[in-house]
């Protein structure tokens, strides 16, 4: 097995050096002089002393696990898609960042513009809430799952008669706490109330479900239907802020419009597709990840691009 995952990554690694893909992917990330706060999943946290610099790699995981090869240019598309929402609602939901993405970077980043181009954002050094704001608004994944045995969305009653996909008469509110290692794990209201304070809960559900209509309805005509998505907030200086991706295919499940058909799953533009294609492997789910194959890999990148461009009307 492990011999079998090294030779398709040497295979994959060989066509990326050949120059068959356009691009490389940018796996990993140092700025010599400023320093590494945080490595994420897919995210690099660099410390600018009164602020933060994000940095979207192009690592894609699935099943808590890093792929050892990534998506070229998946970190542009997760950075700009967030940039979008968030010139979109910032009138409404303030937010962390401090540069727009036409902005020029600040003199002791000009050094790496290459590397950061695309795919940086600096933001506030706000301090994250330790729930996710998840909201739902079809039937899938983990509620469906849910669904089918309870007739229960994260202990929230639903109608009878749903189906795998369905819409839900209403999106819901389903919190989660945070897991460093691991799943998240969904939390009642009540519970999230106990965590962070009622008035807080209160503000960030009615912010959560707000967002997720407006961006809902924008998706839906322009092809994509926004099944559900994750928000996180934090606070700086006492004020609340809408923090992190906002509303990208890592964050959220995004369905193309026109190949809905409820009582199944769906096609998607998130890395749903990556996840299919590792269920047909004999791999346990646990690291070291197997390398994805260049077709994979290329269909993913197709798929993220082709999510940006119909959300923002224009090619990356």
């Amino acid at each position: 097995m492990l011999a079998r995952n090294n030779t398709i990554q040497r295979q994959v690694l060989a066509l990326l050096h050949s120059g068959t893909m356009v691009d490389a992917p940018l796996i990993t990330l140092e700025l010599p002089g400023i320093p590494k706060l945080k490595s994420g999943k897919v995210r690099e946290v660099f410390d600018l002393s009164d602020r933060l610099l994000f940095v979207a790699t192009d690592r894609i995981s699935a099943f808590d696990c890093i792929m050892p090869n990534g998506i070229p240019r998946k970190g542009e598309v997760l950075t700009q898609i967030s940039h979008f929402w968030f010139d979109l609602t910032q009138t409404w939901v303030p937010n962390h960042r401090l540069i727009r993405s036409t902005d020029p970077l600040p003199g002791i980043l000009k050094p790496f513009a290459a590397q950061l181009a695309g795919r940086s954002m600096i933001v506030r050094k706000a301090q994250p809430l330790p729930i996710e704001c998840v909201v739902r608004g079809y039937l899938a994944g983990s509620g469906w799952k849910e669904y089918r045995n309870n007739r229960t969305v994260c202990g929230i009653p639903l109608p009878e008669g749903l189906v795998e996909s369905s819409e839900l008469p209403e999106p819901i509110f389903t919190p989660a706490t945070k897991a460093e290692t691991g799943h998240d794990e969904n939390i009642s209201f009540e519970r999230a109330a106990q965590l962070i304070g009622p008035e807080l809960a209160d503000r960030v559900r009615d912010w959560s479900v707000r967002l997720y209509r407006f961006a809902r309805n924008y998706a839906l005509q322009r092809g994509i239907i926004i099944a559900d998505t994750k928000f996180e907030f934090g606070i700086d200086n006492g004020e609340l802020l809408l923090i992190d991706e906002v509303l990208t295919p890592d964050s959220s499940r995004f369905w193309p419009a026109d190949q809905y058909v409820p009582g199944q799953g769906q096609p998607s533009f998130d890395k749903q597709f990556v996840r299919d294609y590792l269920e047909t492997l004999d791999w346990d789910k646990t690291p070291p990840a197997p390398a994805l194959p260049l077709p994979i890999v290329e269909k993913t990148q197709e798929k993220y691009l082709d999510a940006y461009r119909r959300l923002t009307g224009h090619a990356l």
